[in-house]
């Protein structure tokens, strides 16, 4: 778990739940790994606007909070996959709830809304 302040510890579900992927960058990660296996540069295109050093501090969160996996294969040259635990995969119903009222209320203020598709960016 990412290391907080004592005196900010969640009380609340809420709080502690958005403690873990709160932020610009937390849940569009989990969503493209929601499929399948990513590497870091899949991971960099699909996420625009994210520097790679923003995206390599998210993705140690992410890890320390036990919600992606990081798998490192010793090859050269080096391979680094990441993928959802099982504790990320029972959060997507919740994901995709907050994406669906997203959309509706981005139709509802005439915005523009993506296509979910694995490929696009988010």
């Amino acid at each position: 778990m990412t290391k907080i302040k004592q005196d900010t510890l969640a009380k609340c579900p809420v709080d502690y739940a958005f403690q873990r992927i709160g932020g610009k960058y937390k849940a569009r990660v989990l969503w493209f790994l929601r499929e399948e296996v990513k590497r870091y540069g899949e991971l960099r295109r699909f996420v625009t606007g994210i520097t790679p050093k923003m995206l390599t501090q998210v993705l140690r969160e992410l890890e320390e909070d036990q919600l992606i996996i990081r798998t490192v294969y010793f090859e050269v040259p080096p391979r680094v996959e990441y993928s959802l635990t099982d504790s990320a995969r029972e959060l997507m119903p919740a994901i995709i709830m907050i994406s669906t009222w997203g959309q509706e209320q981005m139709q509802q203020q005439g915005m523009p809304v993506m296509q979910e598709t694995q490929g696009e960016k988010m």
